[in-house]
């Protein structure tokens, strides 16, 4: 299919009102700026793209053309330069995907999503992932990408930082990275320009193979879907969410399929592929009635 390039796109114009307001919150939150100065000393930025570099096969024009393509035409289409690098890694069984590097940013994908997407789905996917660099906000997915490993450290050592972990900085940080994913979900949409394909894309990172995806699976995905987004989920107690939410294996993807059916049904999707009418942040929050002060995971839902 034939893709409109945005041309001079702006992350502000796709944003979602609730990534705003909980990064908003997030850096709010004391020790934020000194757990970010730590992990710049510790050198977490070089030591990440050193795992992948050391782990996982690069991806070329020459060896693996259509990955390599697919990542071409997606950064192309939501207009991120300059080209991150692509690493290919083993099986888990899932489809899976990162982008790390606050200064040089590489997407990784894993063996998974290689065999089990077509290539209009990696558009989604990848879209999905250099969203991050879109928004600006590698520095922050960064330190929720080593958060669990940053517990252990913090909690052995006496670097006056071990406490903020405990005073609420980590339920912050993942309910900012879970407030962005919706975010990065309009971007792989843009990118690929195919709500079908989006959400054959996010049933297969729910682990429904291609050979399972009929059309009453698909359509019965997307009323369970529109059927969660409007459901009021308020007697959850907050313990249950903190639970649901911090499990690293949860993909939420009939929470996320929900949040960008109400995007398309807005019209604004519409109007950003057709260059018309954008938003500026401030009018979309007026227009966002949903929308309530101090909204995040824990207490919203």
């Amino acid at each position: 299919m034939t893709r409109k390039i945005l041309t001079g796109l702006s992350s502000q114009t796709y944003e979602h009102p609730f990534d705003r307001k909980a990064l908003a919150s997030l850096q709010k939150m004391p020790g934020v700026s000194l757990l970010l100065k730590k992990i710049n000393e510790y050198g977490i930025d070089r030591l990440l793209r050193l795992q992948s570099l050391g782990s996982s096969i690069r991806i070329t024009p020459r060896n693996f053309p259509q990955l390599h393509q697919a990542l071409v035409e997606t950064c192309e289409i939501v207009d991120v330069t300059p080209l991150p690098e692509l690493y290919l890694y083993r099986g888990t069984g899932h489809i899976q995907s990162y982008i790390v590097g606050a200064e040089k940013p590489l997407v990784g994908i894993n063996l998974d999503a290689m065999e089990w997407l077509n290539t209009d789905e990696l558009v989604y996917i990848l879209g999905h992932e250099v969203a991050r660099i879109k928004s600006q906000h590698m520095v922050y997915h960064q330190m929720a990408f080593v958060m669990p490993t940053l517990k252990n450290l913090l909690s052995s050592t006496t670097l006056g930082v071990g406490g903020l972990v405990a005073g609420g900085m980590e339920l912050a940080l993942y309910n900012w990275q879970m407030m962005a994913r919706f975010t990065a979900d309009r971007a792989g949409l843009l990118a690929c320009q195919d709500l079908d394909v989006a959400t054959t894309a996010l049933i297969k990172l729910a682990g429904l193979p291609d050979e399972y995806l009929t059309t009453a699976v698909i359509e019965d995905f997307l009323t369970q879907a529109r059927e969660f987004a409007s459901q009021n989920l308020d007697s959850a107690d907050q313990v249950t969410k903190i639970l649901s939410y911090t499990e690293s294996g949860l993909s939420w993807v009939v929470m996320r399929a929900g949040e960008l059916l109400k995007w398309v049904d807005s019209g604004d999707y519409d109007n950003i592929i057709q260059q018309k009418n954008l938003n500026t942040p401030e009018e979309q929050e007026e227009n966002t009635p949903e929308e309530k002060e101090g909204w995040n995971f824990l207490t919203s839902w």
